[in-house]
């Protein structure tokens, strides 16, 4: 059952790769809103999105609504019908989810090495917070847990950014979405350990990065990502082709 009509005002998520140095805009957060209410399923795939609705929970007119779905559209994460309006996009295929990881593959480990070589001081503060909640997660902390994803999202979206290629950072955001919304779906038969496994793949990553160390950045990244992708595999019951 979707939680679309008796939100509130959620938390913040994964925003675009731009954000206005004066603070999000009507759009970005239309868009912002949106984009959490499709990763943690609460507009449920295929569910028609009433762009009053959203309007109403927002307090801002349905103009930034529409532009924001038109941006969500461009990114795949939900679709227009004629006399419909914008439904979310339907669930992912196993095979869809094994596409997206050879993209990742592809790209993420060589954006970690680039990170590790030009990774600044503000940045490497944010990595050290976000190792103190994978050890926390490491050692069973119940509150670590409800921070994981975030820490999990911002960890690739510092590692996108840090790359320094713009298209790269976007296309990582855009990818994590997807994968986040198709994790959300399938969390219940997930492995029982499945946050600790991977704050440890995390954590050897972070270590990579903090050293300034691109050879080992890359490959820690190759690694997890080698890892995650088994365990998505385990969780819906399909084997790697």
């Amino acid at each position: 059952m979707s939680d679309l009509h008796n939100m509130s005002q959620p938390a913040s998520a994964i925003g675009p790769a731009a954000r206005a140095a004066s603070g999000p805009t009507l759009v970005e957060r239309a868009y912002e809103h949106l984009l959490s209410m499709l990763m943690t399923v609460k507009i449920a795939p295929g569910e028609r999105i009433p762009i009053d609705t959203v309007a109403r929970q927002l307090g801002i007119s349905q103009t930034p609504i529409r532009e924001a779905l038109s941006q969500l559209e461009a990114e795949k994460l939900v679709y227009k019908t004629t006399n419909v309006g914008y439904r979310a996009s339907p669930q992912m295929t196993p095979e869809e989810v094994h596409d997206l990881y050879t993209l990742r593959l592809l790209i993420e480990p060589y954006a970690a090495a680039r990170a590790a070589e030009q990774m600044d001081d503000e940045t490497l503060s944010i990595l050290q917070s976000i190792q103190a909640d994978m050890d926390a997660v490491v050692e069973r902390d119940e509150q670590a847990y409800a921070r994981f994803a975030e820490a999990d999202a911002l960890l690739h979206r510092l590692i996108a950014k840090g790359s320094g290629n713009r298209l790269i950072e976007e296309t990582i955001e855009r990818l994590h979405a997807h994968l986040q919304i198709f994790r959300s779906l399938y969390q219940n038969s997930a492995q029982p350990n499945a946050p600790e496994v991977a704050a440890r793949e995390h954590q050897a990553i972070i270590a990579a990065l903090l050293a300034h160390d691109p050879v080992a950045a890359e490959q820690s990244v190759r690694d997890h990502l080698t890892c995650s992708q088994q365990r998505m595999d385990r969780a819906n019951g399909t084997s790697p082709r």
